[in-house]
């Protein structure tokens, strides 16, 4: 009886010391994701974009890569879910470009913003270290949302010369839709 008393004990002890380990943190006047706004700015998703559209918008991305003579691009274009619609290869292109040109489409559309966004929050500092932990998300520009009617219809994704390449790419098939 005594031994189960005097675990009791211990155990209130350890619990009631380390109950200020739990204790909420108080927020850090530095960091920017400490401020809390009074609305949350969300694009609401539409109707998926149709086949049609998507070559469309391809189409206008292949034609500025052309007049740039930027070789080997490739472009997808994705649904609202992230799901492919359609994917259009140049020649030529690098075969990792394949997979990341999706991939920017697929975290456009389902984070509902350009890709270039993660990119420039993970260059400000330690306060954005958590992004590479979200799921399925790459921080490279050249994915970007597509817009009908203030709804998110879709994305396209660009890879295969450098970033800002990719995304000047991925703009001209933005506005394809507007």
């Amino acid at each position: 009886m005594i031994c189960l008393s005097r675990t009791v004990s211990a155990i209130s002890l350890a619990l009631l010391v380390s109950t200020g380990a739990f204790a909420q943190v108080a927020p850090d006047p530095n960091n920017p994701n400490e401020a809390v706004p009074d609305a949350q700015a969300v694009t609401p998703y539409g109707e998926p974009i149709t086949l049609e559209t998507a070559k469309k918008v391809a189409a206008a991305a292949a034609a500025e890569a052309a007049k740039r003579n930027w070789q080997g691009m490739c472009i997808a274009v994705v649904a609202p879910s992230g799901d492919l619609v359609y994917f259009e290869k140049a020649d030529g292109c690098q075969f990792a470009s394949i997979s990341i040109s999706q991939h920017k489409a697929r975290t456009s559309a389902r984070y509902r913003r350009p890709t270039v966004v993660f990119e420039r929050l993970l260059g400000k500092g330690d306060f954005f270290a958590y992004l590479p932990t979200l799921d399925d998300v790459i921080m490279s520009r050249g994915g970007n949302p597509l817009v009908v009617g203030g709804k998110i219809i879709g994305a396209i994704g660009v890879s295969g010369g450098t970033g800002s390449q990719d995304d000047v790419i991925s703009v001209a098939g933005v506005a394809a839709v507007k």
